[in-house]
């Protein structure tokens, strides 16, 4: 069975020489990981949406959201990240197909992607297929993310874009998209380095409408979970 390395890398022989493998051979179906990275401030039913139906829909073994710090692109959450992290938990605990990785919570500073997907790989070896999954609103602003260019190198990239949506023509991006299309065979069979593309029908919620309904004393019931909104209460968050 051929073993699917990561790019840049090679398979060699017990006496040192690279082979090519044999064109019949069958691919390695390797375990898969996909990270759903915010900052889930708060998480509402949309991020979990799409999170479950990514998972059943490409099948991952494992899909892990990840809370972010201080993400390096935006201001810094009026909320902690303790209180993001506790709810995640909490909309998490009835739900084993999505896992919580907490390990940006513990850096210091601001969250780069690329130091995330760096130790991920450094813990799991280049044995396992890891996907970051974001939207095409990311995709579109890649360049401007650190060290963005090793990102294919580290993980595949899944896109969810909503239908009609284009992607770009010409363009760093557009280049970088038609260096690593793939689709989700490749998933199983490859490390890293292909960037798939999903439509999919996003729920129309989002964590700033969630925290103005709240600031101006306004119901979020019925677009997050009952115990996160229950903790939201409890703990007076995004009030002022």
């Amino acid at each position: 069975m051929s073993r699917k390395h990561l790019p840049g890398s090679s398979a060699a022989t017990d006496g040192g020489q690279c082979t090519e493998l044999a064109g019949d051979q069958v691919a390695q179906n390797l375990k898969t990981i996909a990270l759903f990275g915010g900052t889930f401030n708060p998480v509402h039913f949309g991020h979990l949406r799409m999170a479950l139906e990514l998972k059943e829909a490409l099948g991952f073994d494992e899909m892990r959201l990840l809370p972010s710090h201080q993400p390096a692109h935006r201001g810094e959450p009026e909320v902690s990240a303790e209180d993001r992290c506790a709810m995640l938990a909490l909309a998490l605990e009835n739900c084993p197909e999505l896992v919580l990785d907490d390990r940006e919570l513990k850096r210091a500073g601001a969250t780069y992607t690329v130091d995330t997907l760096e130790e991920l790989r450094s813990e799991l070896g280049d044995d396992v297929s890891i996907s970051f999954c974001m939207g095409l609103d990311s995709l579109l602003g890649l360049p401007g993310w650190h060290r963005w260019e090793k990102l294919v190198a580290l993980a595949h990239l899944v896109v969810v874009t909503r239908p009609g949506w284009q992607l770009p023509r010409e363009g760093e991006v557009a280049e970088l998209l038609a260096q690593h299309r793939g689709d989700s065979s490749h998933l199983a069979s490859e490390a890293a380095g292909r960037i798939l593309v999903r439509e999919q029908t996003l729920l129309p919620i989002s964590a700033t409408a969630v925290r103005e309904l709240i600031r101006h004393g306004r119901s979020p019931r019925f677009l997050l979970p009952e115990r996160v909104l229950d903790y939201i209460q409890t703990h007076q968050l995004y009030r002022s």
